[in-house]
């Protein structure tokens, strides 16, 4: 069939308005869109709820106030226990600091909140990037909001009379993975539940010689843009085999979440998430 000029233009102008509008949908919409994820993990170990929480990067895309938004509806699910997994900021602290400091401080004042650092919340791989060079701001940040950070160290708790042994491990690409450091503080396991706080699924594998229920990171973003066909091809590691969710790995488990913010203010088939876990 001869395709006459005026059905050209239709079709073109149908063409530039579909990606007009995926890429309004993938600015304004998807990055602003939180999803409660709930999900069992059933270790034998159980009892308690943890809110995995990661990614916020604080930035001009990403800003307090959604931060804080994303915060509420996770205390909404009443946790027992809230882990933050990295990435507070994406290059530096935010203006709005302060606001950032009482928006985190809700979590500590809900239930035990511990963390550990992502690779953009200062150091070796965030200076070469052209960000923070040391982490001290960003845990000063969290002990404004009285929010324990676990670098390579690990904390005993008794919660719900259940005893809870977490491990907070460096982040991978700044060089601060120092995993047998974190192990060697650890008390005999006996019955704990043995957490680790880790922002990147790919050190997994410096994890795997110790004795560990669940490990939680983010980092992934669950992809950020998942396009049909090609997955998500823009996921920032080299195991691609845990982008997002719960899996099992080596007879332990392994939670990715895909964290409230993102970077350059865009996602794609991939909403941000708070993630609630059941552990049973």
């Amino acid at each position: 069939m001869r395709l006459t000029r005026r059905a050209f233009l239709r079709t073109a102008a149908a063409g530039v308005a579909t990606a007009a509008g995926a890429g309004a949908y993938m600015r304004w919409a998807e990055p602003h869109w939180l999803e409660v994820h709930r999900v069992h993990v059933p270790t034998g170990r159980g009892g308690l709820r943890i809110l995995h929480l990661s990614d916020f990067h604080a930035s001009p895309v990403v800003s307090v106030a959604f931060i804080a938004e994303a915060i509420a509806l996770g205390l909404a699910e009443k946790p027992d226990l809230i882990a933050l997994t990295g990435d507070f900021i994406t290059d530096r602290m935010p203006a709005a600091a302060a606001d950032y400091a009482t928006a985190l401080a809700r979590l500590s004042a809900a239930a035990p909140t511990f963390a550990c650092l992502g690779n953009h919340d200062g150091g070796t791989w965030t200076r070469r990037a052209g960000g923070l060079a040391t982490p001290d701001e960003t845990l000063a940040l969290l002990r404004r909001a009285r929010i324990t950070c676990l670098v390579n160290e690990s904390q005993a708790l008794t919660i719900k009379g259940r005893a809870v042994q977490l491990f907070g491990v460096g982040d991978l690409w700044s060089d601060q993975c120092d995993a047998p450091r974190a192990f060697a503080s650890a008390p005999a396991r006996a019955e704990a539940l043995r957490v680790v706080l880790n922002h990147n699924p790919d050190a997994k594998d410096r994890l795997r010689p110790h004795d560990w229920d669940l490990m939680l990171s983010g980092h992934t973003h669950g992809g950020q843009l998942r396009l049909p066909l090609l997955g998500a091809p823009f996921a920032p590691v080299a195991d691609h085999r845990f982008l997002e969710g719960l899996h099992r790995w080596e007879n332990r488990w392994l939670h990715v979440t895909r964290g409230v913010g993102n970077l350059h203010g865009l996602r794609f088939n991939c909403r941000p998430q708070v993630s609630v876990l059941d552990i049973g």
